[in-house]
């Protein structure tokens, strides 16, 4: 699967130390084992010179002290809460200051964040996702990307998760409905 250096980002989602350290608050290990797989791509997409875009689930102590309905403290427990240890990416993915970090606050990246304008700006067409958690926010992210007539191609190989059921449910899904997948080694950078 060939990829257009140019109007292509590697969107790495939520590679936090909350859900992919063994420390975290919300630990999986199947989002530890992603960590080496997306290194792997994020050195091809740096050496094709394409974009790469890390978010990070960010949740102020008060967010949710208000909350009518959606209250991810009360579902998950607190999480990657804002300053802490736990909302930092892996130190095996190093952000550099080309990268561009979304900080989020729900499962959709693109939910009251500057993702879309930063992609427009860049003539970004394309999205090879990837991150954690597969049935959470790797996918709303690529459905809300392809409702926004991006292309999202999940990266299956390079996803976390759960419980495997999750993750093949995320990828059917995705496919079914608004996108692609593909794996790790089916990408080329051109």
């Amino acid at each position: 699967m060939e990829f257009d250096s140019a109007a292509t980002a590697l969107v790495i989602v939520d590679m936090q130390n909350g859900f992919s350290h063994p420390d975290g608050s919300l630990y999986t290990p199947a989002s530890e084992e992603v960590i080496e797989p997306i290194a792997d791509l994020l050195e091809d997409a740096r050496a094709a010179d394409t974009s790469v875009v890390f978010t990070r689930d960010v949740h102020p102590p008060e967010q949710f002290e208000d909350a009518h309905y959606y209250d991810e403290f009360e579902r998950w427990g607190e999480h990657v809460v804002e300053g802490t240890w736990d909302a930092a990416i892996v130190d095996e993915l190093p952000v550099r200051e080309e990268d561009h970090v979304v900080e989020k606050h729900t499962y959709d990246a693109f939910y009251r964040t500057d993702l879309e304008g930063y992609l427009d700006t860049h003539g970004i067409d394309d999205l090879l996702i990837v991150g954690t958690l597969a049935n959470v926010c790797v996918l709303h992210t690529a459905g809300s990307a392809g409702l926004r007539d991006y292309r999202p191609v999940i990266v299956e190989d390079a996803v976390g998760y759960i419980e495997a059921d999750h993750r093949e449910y995320a990828l059917e899904h995705a496919t079914w409905l608004f996108g692609e997948t593909t794996t790790v080694g089916e990408v080329a950078f051109v």
